[in-house]
């Protein structure tokens, strides 16, 4: 048989500091807790009176952790209300959307910071390129200044040894001294081509000899012609 809760107005216990401990208003009557409670007083005066039990130290420490527990959920229930939301679930979600949005932002920051940092190193790179193109110019250019052209010029560029940050005067000099010790590389600076002579011994192209006669048309033809025997006359 389940006994009586006890009365709620009749202390279990005491605290430390001597406050009575009441029992807790609605409790499950089925709780096996509730058979360490001492018995509810007997309100019929023709019934005998039964001896009040003193409560255990165990029976004690269970309720006021039970008390404890209780008083915890209500602070955090009445914390919860006073954040806007219904109940704890919805507070937890809220936190947890929170972390995924910073988790978002700082994947953003970092992908813009990887994206700079690439066309930071793209930028250094084109103009380490523009560097060696330009230096490489400055030496062609010398080597075919001193006649170097075509094949000639790719084997003197080659040969060609200064430092990456030498000045053109620097340049110059290692030319000369290279033309001076591989002169067949420059051979088209110093053989200039001739055109071919011309009947006459005048240049091909050239303007007629000043003075004399001016041949007339066709008389080269009739000429021959007279040579051999073909015409007569003037």
């Amino acid at each position: 048989m389940d006994r009586l809760l006890p009365d709620p107005h009749t202390p279990v216990g005491y605290r430390r500091d001597g406050r009575p401990i009441y029992p807790i208003v609605g409790a499950d009557p089925t709780d096996p807790t509730n058979q360490l409670l001492p018995t509810a007083p007997n309100t019929d005066p023709a019934a005998p009176s039964a001896p009040a039990q003193p409560v255990d130290q165990d029976a004690l420490n269970r309720l006021l952790a039970r008390e404890k527990q209780q008083g915890e959920r209500s602070a955090i229930r009445k914390l919860v209300e006073q954040l806007g939301f219904a109940k704890t679930d919805d507070l937890t979600t809220f936190v947890q959307q929170q972390r995924d949005a910073q988790a978002a932002q700082l994947s953003e920051i970092e992908r813009r910071e990887q994206a700079a940092a690439e066309a930071s190193a793209a930028a250094a790179a084109r103009e380490a390129q523009a560097v060696v193109r330009e230096r490489a110019a400055a030496r062609r250019s010398a080597l075919v200044a001193l006649g170097a052209t075509g094949d000639d010029l790719k084997d003197a560029e080659r040969l060609l040894v200064v430092e990456d940050d030498a000045g053109e005067d620097v340049i110059a000099e290692a030319a000369e001294a290279l033309k001076a010790r591989r002169p067949e590389l420059f051979a088209a600076a110093t053989t200039a081509p001739t055109p071919p002579a011309a009947p006459g011994g005048s240049p091909a192209g050239g303007p007629p000899p000043r003075g004399g006669t001016v041949p007339k048309p066709g008389q080269h033809g009739a000429d021959m012609a007279r040579q051999r025997g073909f015409a007569t006359g003037s």
